[in-house]
């Protein structure tokens, strides 16, 4: 053994002397902590873990830490949620990683239910309007600012960058629906795949799964069990066309198209909830949008305040329990969007792992982000008009709105702002208009 490859081991073995696995206990109270403090959307969240986990506390590797993030930015869903509950497994295994899941996420739940009652009892006030008409114009430039970083990285040759703009436009102007685009999206980058297969330079090795592995098995059923008895539960006391069994249905659909994150996954939220169950307004998912900037937890957790308001707007429980009908509809919500993350990292990464060696796979999810970023630039799109022509083309548009999403993008592009700087920048301006004007 040459000196070099001796101080690479001595090196790599004091790194890993240096890593320490917390109690259960301790993780407990960490997770607890991290779901009240993870602001920042989830470039925020995912480098606060970094920051607490690998660097301070050192109860994961930087290699570990890295594996896990990679693993969940190919699957649907939350990404940094999924993180959370992928580092908890690391550490303690199943329990470690419900444990880190449900606390990443149990917090922000909790607000945005008192969020939602005092939206809808409050949301007339001049103090709030005004909150929510100067954050609104700041999270346009969030939304076109990351479709910009996922277009960077994304949009590599001319098929992907084609992919996007025609999710575009058939979004904006054919107004196709979102599982359609997906659809789509897959077919061309198969047919991509046949025409120009590329091949991989890098030669990974397949982990095997053992299909009789009891553990498997088990984690598996339990988890079908948590998603079969509420639906089953929802349909028999309420029937198959209520709101409720419809929400549950409809967000166990969408778990598994949230490739890209919230943004990605927003349209289709926005088609369904607006356009086909009109639980909500284009306004109203807007308001809650901005809410998901400002409170921790994943920004996807926005499906609480849709799951409250539709089950408010529609007196589910009856016109004296009003506020309840709406906790139950965002834990509903909740529950059904986030049960599929859980079995992803609790069952899915030996087949993760797995896949990485099929280049038509990964062909596919290259054409399949593609069309995200093209779907996150009609968001973008569809609340610019929102905000800027509230009442339609024929008014003038609102300068003010127009002016705080351009000097909010030249933050975020140039000089490089968090997110969470921006919003702290609108809460004074608001208190400005508010105070002062």
């Amino acid at each position: 053994m040459n000196p070099s490859q001796s101080t690479q081991n001595k090196s790599s073995n004091n790194h890993a002397i240096s890593i320490s696995t917390p109690s259960l206990k301790e993780a407990f109270w960490f997770w607890l902590k991290l779901g009240f403090i993870s602001f920042g959307g989830p470039a925020g969240q995912v480098a606060t873990m970094h920051q607490e986990l690998v660097e301070r506390k050192k109860w994961i590797s930087e290699d570990n830490f890295l594996h896990a993030l990679n693993y969940c930015m190919l699957l649907p869903g939350p990404e940094a949620q999924q993180l959370a509950t992928y580092l908890g497994w690391v550490m303690h295994r199943t329990w470690g990683g419900i444990i880190a899941g449900v606390l990443f996420i149990l917090p922000s739940l909790l607000l945005f239910i008192g969020l939602s009652w005092v939206y809808l009892i409050y949301g007339q006030q001049a103090w709030l309007i005004t909150l929510f008409d100067t954050i609104k114009p700041a999270v346009i430039a969030i939304i076109f600012f990351a479709a910009y970083k996922m277009g960077k990285k994304t949009l590599t040759n001319v098929s992907l960058t084609t992919v996007c703009l025609i999710t575009f436009i058939a979004l904006l102007v054919f107004n196709i629906p979102f599982p359609l685009v997906i659809l789509g999206a897959s077919l061309a980058g198969y047919i991509h795949h046949k025409v120009r297969p590329e091949t991989s330079t890098e030669v990974s090795e397949a982990t095997q799964i053992n299909p009789s592995h009891p553990a498997f098995f088990k984690i598996g059923l339990f988890g079908l069990l948590l998603w079969l008895i509420p639906f089953a539960l929802l349909i028999s006391l309420f029937g198959w066309s209520n709101t409720y069994t419809q929400m549950s249905w409809f967000f166990t659909k969408a778990a598994f198209l949230t490739f890209g994150g919230a943004y990605a996954v927003l349209p289709y939220v926005h088609q369904a909830s607006v356009e086909q169950f009109q639980w909500l307004t284009s306004t109203q998912i807007l308001d809650g949008l901005a809410l998901g900037e400002i409170t921790p937890g994943p920004l996807i957790m926005i499906v609480a305040f849709i799951g409250f308001l539709g089950s408010f707007k529609q007196e589910l429980l009856g016109i004296e329990n009003l506020f309840w009908a709406g906790a139950l509809g965002a834990i509903v919500a909740t529950w059904f969007t986030f049960l599929p993350s859980f079995m992803f990292i609790l069952l899915g990464a030996p087949l993760v792992e797995a896949s990485k060696q099929y280049n038509k796979l990964n062909q596919i999810l290259k054409f399949i982000t593609a069309a995200v970023v093209g779907m996150i630039l009609h968001l973008g799109s569809f609340f610019m008009i929102h905000v800027y022509w509230p009442q339609g083309f024929a008014q003038t548009p609102a300068l003010l709105s127009i002016g705080i999403t351009v000097i909010s993008l030249y933050l975020l592009l140039m000089r490089r702002w968090s997110i969470m700087q921006i919003i702290g920048l609108c809460l004074l301006f608001a208190g400005f208009r508010l105070f002062v004007l």
